[in-house]
């Protein structure tokens, strides 16, 4: 059964149909040579979505919906600007600084590449080249998934069961997100003084910052009031999220007084568009989910990689590299509902820490969203700047060298990784 579906799904993701629908067929042509009744498949689909935790997934689409039509990109670029605008690079830095705050309210890579596009190229093309200036947006745009709360963060958590917490995995990503925002910046500042790029923005004043600060401030306490809610265990992931959709739509309507009861429709509909796509993965992948637990895959797989080491690192290694194969030509939401269940308990059985596994496992995907030839921020880019993709890659390649580093360093010092969940007592 397995083999039958692997390959009608390869088959018809080859001839481009959507994963989703490649998923199906593949879990019905599983199931039809297993001999299995067929009504099992749409238990199985129901079974997958009909979950809480997955409610959060929409709700924070939906919030960071209205916070970008609430004003909330203007005031970012501004304070961001006033912080760091000055320098070699400058407005390249205001893109990744405004990029990690997006970050803390979208928790979606796509996203935060639809507002920061549309945004800060038009502007950012006044001083430098449109390949570069697409290249710095979509980099601070896959900031989106790493930093919390991160929407492939709670897929992954989904995927793996009790093994690992939400909340643990967004602590897992703080550090990681810093130190991407650290190195975005030093690449930045190098290309744009290699390239002979003006400084832009204004001189530092402390009393401009600090005015920018107070204006940002409701934008900048959002993270702190749902991302702190949820690892101070005040409310569930899905608490927060919804916390996070009413705390939207009062800044919206009663701070920034931009958002617009004509906007709400347009909202829901956008973030019913990202939900959707996302149940109907992991509805379809249910069914071949199923069929690897009946043909015993993850047992069979952790028998075969622990035949070929013992040694959690070079386990880790095996995976990680076949994560970067992955990434490259298959959707991440799909990889970690195919993939997750599969590795998670093999990296169990080799004693791995479940929080570490779990970040690596996604920052790896989330930096197969900027290589192609499927990274969907790369499409997402060039269909908002109209640059062309291959111009984009030339110019995108530093960032993603910065990306495996950061990745490499987690892997070979975990605490980078886990140091602040158990601090905090995950």
């Amino acid at each position: 059964m397995t083999l039958a579906a692997i390959t009608i799904f390869f088959i018809l993701a080859l001839l481009g149909m959507p994963l989703a629908f490649a998923l199906g067929f593949a879990s019905l042509g599983g199931l039809i040579v297993g001999g299995i009744e067929l009504s099992v498949l749409p238990q199985r689909m129901m079974h997958a979505v009909d979950s809480f935790p997955l409610m959060a997934i929409p709700l924070f689409m939906l919030a960071g919906e209205l916070m970008v039509r609430a004003g909330i990109m203007t005031r970012m670029i501004h304070f961001a600007n006033a912080l760091v605008g000055r320098v070699h690079g400058g407005l390249a830095h205001v893109a990744i600084v405004a990029g990690m705050m997006l970050a803390a309210v979208s928790g979606a890579a796509v996203a935060s590449a639809s507002a920061l596009g549309s945004t800060l190229v038009p502007a950012m093309r006044k001083t430098y080249d449109d390949g570069y200036s697409s290249a710095v947006v979509a980099s601070a745009a896959n900031l989106g998934a790493i930093i919390p709360p991160s929407n492939a963060m709670i897929v992954y958590a989904l995927m793996a069961g009790s093994a690992v917490s939400v909340g643990g995995l967004f602590m897992a990503g703080v550090v990681p997100g810093i130190l991407l925002t650290i190195g975005f910046m030093a690449v930045a500042s190098l290309l744009s003084v290699r390239r002979g790029f003006k400084l832009s923005g204004d001189a530092f004043s402390l009393r401009r910052a600090a005015i920018e600060a107070w204006r940002a401030l409701p934008v900048l306490a959002m993270p702190v009031v749902v991302v702190g809610g949820i690892v101070g265990g005040v409310f569930t992931p899905t608490e927060g999220a919804g916390i996070a959709v009413a705390y939207a739509v009062i800044v919206g309507f009663f701070v920034t007084r931009e958002l617009k009861i004509s906007d709400l429709f347009p909202a829901l509909f956008q973030a019913a568009i990202g939900a959707a796509m996302v149940g109907a993965l992991i509805a379809f992948a249910a069914g071949v989910t199923f069929i690897f637990t009946i043909d015993m895959v993850p047992a069979a797989m952790a028998g075969f990689l622990q035949s070929i080491t013992a040694s959690p690192t070079i386990f880790l290694l095996l995976v990680m590299s076949l994560l970067i194969v992955v990434g490259m030509f298959i959707e991440s939401n799909a990889a970690y509902i195919m993939l997750v269940p599969l590795f998670a308990p093999v990296a169990a059985n080799f004693g791995i820490d479940p929080l570490l596994f779990g970040f690596l496992f996604v920052f790896n995907l989330v930096i197969g969203m900027m290589t192609p030839p499927v990274g969907v921020v790369l499409f997402v880019m060039s269909g908002i700047t109209r640059v062309a993709m291959v111009d984009l890659i030339r110019n995108v390649w530093p960032y993603v060298a910065v990306q495996y580093v950061v990745l490499i360093l987690c892997l070979l010092f975990p605490g980078i990784v886990t140091w602040l969940p158990r601090a905090l007592g995950y």
